[in-house]
C-alpha cells in the first residue's frame, strides 16, 4: 500500500464516497514533491449541494494534512486536456490512482498545446519583467526582488521547453540543454537558476538583471518560431 493511500489523502477519498457514493469515478494524487499532494476527482455530477457537503468538510482535510481536490465531471476532464496542457501535463506524468479506472491511461499533451501554453508565460514573464523593472525606479532592492520572485517562473519555462524537446532535465543540465538549444547564455541560465533554486544572495540579481532580461526575450523569439529544436 502507498503512504498517499493511507495518509490525508485517504480521509478525502473516504469522504468524497460518501458524498458522491455511485457518481465517483475516479480519484487521483499527483505532483509528489508537493505537500501536501493535490488531488483531483472524476464524479459522474457536480451540484451545488455536492460542493457544500464538501464545503463541510474542508476544514477537516485540511487540518489532517490534506489538499482540497479539483473536482470535474467526465464532459470537463475531456475538454481539459487541450486548455491546461501545462498542468495536466504535470498530473499524467505523477499521478498516482487511489480509485477507480486510471483516468489518465495512455493520455498525453498535445506538442502544440503545450508549445502554445509555454509562448503564453514566455510572453507574461517579459511583460512583468519590463514593468516592474520600470517600477522598480532603479531601486536596487526592488530589482533584486524582481529576479527573485521571478526566477522560479523562468525556470519552469525551460524545464517545459526541454519536455517539448523529449528531455527531462534540471540544475546544469538544463542550464546546458538552454544554451545549446535556444542559444541562451548559459552562464545567465546557471545565475538565474541557482536564485531560483537557493535565493541566498551569492548571485548579484541587479548586475545578472540585463542579461536575464535579454535572455527572456531571446527565449519569447524562440517559442514563437518554435517547430522544434
Amino acid at each position: 500500500m502507498s503512504s498517499a493511500a493511507s495518509g490525508p489523502a485517504a480521509l478525502v477519498l473516504a469522504d468524497l464516497q460518501t458524498i458522491f457514493a455511485g457518481r465517483l469515478d475516479a480519484f487521483v494524487v499527483y505532483a509528489p514533491t508537493h505537500a501536501p499532494r493535490p488531488s483531483l476527482a472524476i464524479v459522474q455530477s457536480l451540484e451545488l449541494a455536492d460542493l457544500t457537503a464538501c464545503a463541510a468538510r474542508a476544514a477537516r482535510w485540511q487540518r489532517a494534512g490534506a489538499a482540497i481536490p479539483v473536482l470535474l465531471t467526465p464532459r470537463e476532464f475531456a475538454r481539459s486536456l487541450d486548455a491546461f496542457p501545462v498542468e495536466f501535463g504535470e498530473i499524467i506524468d505523477t499521478h498516482e490512482a487511489l480509485f477507480g479506472a486510471d483516468p489518465f491511461a495512455g493520455l498525453v499533451v498535445a506538442t502544440a498545446d503545450l508549445r502554445r501554453a509555454c509562448e503564453g508565460q514566455t510572453r507574461s514573464l517579459l511583460l512583468h519583467l519590463r514593468e516592474d523593472y520600470m517600477e522598480a525606479g532603479g531601486d536596487g532592492r526592488a530589482v533584486t526582488g524582481l529576479v527573485v520572485d521571478s526566477a522560479a517562473e523562468f525556470r519552469a519555462l525551460l524545464t517545459l521547453l526541454a519536455r517539448l524537446d523529449g528531455q527531462r532535465l534540471a540544475g546544469r543540465d538544463l542550464a546546458a540543454w538552454a544554451g545549446d538549444r535556444l542559444g541562451l547564455d548559459a552562464r545567465t541560465v546557471s545565475d538565474v537558476l541557482h536564485v531560483a533554486n537557493s535565493p541566498d544572495g551569492s548571485v548579484d540579481a541587479v548586475r545578472l538583471f540585463p542579461a536575464y532580461l535579454a535572455a527572456v526575450e531571446h527565449l519569447a523569439r524562440r517559442v514563437d518560431e518554435w517547430q522544434g529544436v
